[in-house]
């Protein structure tokens, strides 16, 4: 009996042997890469991050894809930044008036789209970020979104075997670093860009792809009512306002005034992008608003005055954009024509 048990604690060592040997001959051998080159889509404005530093690979695009999906860059290793940003909403939390986070905790705005943010001059309702590879770095150390730390995550992923070969294929070394796993999250979002809507289709080519009659004079009821702050190919001029939300109770939330500490900047929040907007319910920064039907009601009758609401939202002594049932029908069904079924299933 006791030969049988040496032969069989034989075996299992050998074979430990073995499989110890299989991995430590294990070689990482770096991929070709190929440079990314950024298309400027047409009407497009000049880029805000053009990542010198940093140029756009296909091995750090599909890097950057990888930790975007990637549990372990939260606390509780459930909560990655795909968790809040789904694709099939451009990249928003579809249903959740507010972010959730880790160990179920609810965060304290609505999660915003991310697209064309090479675009961006700043991130976030409140800009609390200027740069694309830092942006990141703001949910990851929210004690309600993900709740951790850069040297923590490092440590987590530091020796997987996968990611130590993307690191390679993508920055030249096995090595996972902070600033890596910035830079590659940073790659990834750059391309992360929605220009093939309907309305861009009808724009370069009119006769080709035309627009109903509905959508033609919703889009000229949009020049007339919503253009001033909703303007350009990104559809946001990027300012800071206050539309005449009433403050929530429940969060208290002061807005610009968070990030510049001025108290002018009360409740101002940053101007979203209007691509996609059929995709992106609830809206607004706390995601009060469920449709885009309620959401234009509350332009025409529902806005409250404070002392930094917006100037433009004032006029002859009322409150709000005038607007009859019809012409909320037609704007919508303009707004329909932003989405981009492309960019909700290619990336």
């Amino acid at each position: 009996m006791g030969r049988f048990i040496n032969q069989f604690l034989g075996i299992v060592l050998l074979s430990f042997l073995f499989i110890s040997c299989e991995n430590d001959s294990y070689e990482l051998i770096p991929k070709k890469d190929k440079e990314i080159i950024r298309v400027q889509p047409e009407g497009f404005p000049e880029k805000a991050y053009v990542g010198q530093q940093n140029p756009l690979t296909e091995n750090g695009v599909a890097l950057g894809k990888k930790l975007f999906e990637e549990g372990r860059l939260s606390a509780d290793n459930l909560v990655s930044c795909s968790f809040c940003h789904m694709q099939e909403y451009a990249f928003t939390h579809h249903g959740h008036d507010l972010s959730h986070g880790v160990y179920d905790q609810v965060g304290m705005r609505n999660t915003p789209a991310l697209q064309n943010l090479v675009w961006i001059k700043e991130y976030f309702y409140d800009g609390a970020s200027n740069n694309l590879e830092m942006a990141s770095l703001v949910p990851i150390h929210n004690e309600l979104e993900m709740a951790e730390t850069m040297p923590s995550i490092v440590k987590k992923l530091e020796n997987d075997k996968a990611y130590q070969q993307m690191f390679l294929d993508a920055f030249g070394s096995t090595q996972v670093t902070s600033a890596g796993i910035l830079k590659a999250l940073a790659q990834y979002m750059s391309v992360l860009v929605s220009a093939e809507s309907k309305y861009d289709l009808w724009k370069k080519e009119p006769i080709k792809y035309p627009l109903s009659s509905d959508e033609v004079q919703g889009y000229q009821l949009f020049q007339q009512k919503c253009s001033s702050c909703h303007s350009g190919a990104l559809f946001t001029n990027q300012s800071f306002i206050n539309n005449g939300l009433p403050p929530n109770p429940r969060i208290n939330d002061l807005g610009r005034e968070t990030v510049s500490g001025d108290p002018n900047d009360r409740y101002k929040f940053k101007v979203p992008s209007l691509r996609n907007v059929a995709y992106t319910a609830p809206y607004m920064h706390d995601g009060r608003f469920r449709t885009l039907e309620s959401v234009l009601r509350f332009y025409n009758e529902g806005m409250v005055y404070s002392e930094t609401i917006d100037e433009q939202l004032v006029n002859d002594g009322r409150i709000g954009i005038p607007m009859t049932a019809e012409e909320q029908r037609l704007i919508i069904a303009f707004l329909k024509t932003l989405s981009d079924k492309n960019f909700i299933t290619k990336h």
